[in-house]
């Protein structure tokens, strides 16, 4: 296989990786740059646990070839440890325990992070739906939906 060196940016920092023609960016991620809140669950994009941001879009990246993401800009649970609203997300995951196991945690809060950015006070619904592609088999999804209504009013108080 020809390797072949990309350049991306996580998390606000510049990275050049060599990638072969086939590695995802899930790998790239945990096993070169070494962000494990990107978690590896079904490798078929049916589960949602890999999700990370890719220029401002929600994305498996167990789904997505390294290589597809040579010059673009990638988002991980790591490189939201200041983000406000993150910690406001956080703190009412911890508050309504939806976060049991915690495998699903890191892109529960991704994708509750990114409705959070476009809307602050979703309904039940629209939480449903940002929620959708992420499978949870712990809590049922009533704490997980509570906090993500919580978490995203606090931040327009």
């Amino acid at each position: 296989m020809t390797m072949r060196v990309i350049s991306l940016n996580v998390n606000g920092t510049d990275h050049s990786v060599q990638v072969g023609p086939l590695d995802r960016l899930i790998d790239v991620l945990r096993d070169q740059l070494g962000f494990k809140s990107v978690k590896e669950g079904c490798s078929t994009g049916d589960c949602g646990i890999c999700a990370v941001m890719v220029d401002g879009k929600l994305v498996n990246s167990c789904l997505m070839l390294a290589s597809q993401c040579d010059g673009r800009r990638v988002l991980t649970l790591e490189g939201l440890v200041n983000d406000l609203s993150m910690k406001r997300l956080q703190g009412s995951f911890i508050a309504n325990n939806a976060a049991q196991c915690g495998f699903c945690t890191p892109a529960m809060l991704m994708a509750s992070w990114d409705l959070a950015r476009h809307k602050a006070d979703p309904s039940e619904d629209e939480i449903k739906v940002a929620i959708s592609g992420i499978l949870c088999r712990c809590t049922g999804y009533y704490q997980i939906i509570d906090s993500v209504r919580e978490g995203c009013k606090r931040g327009t108080t």
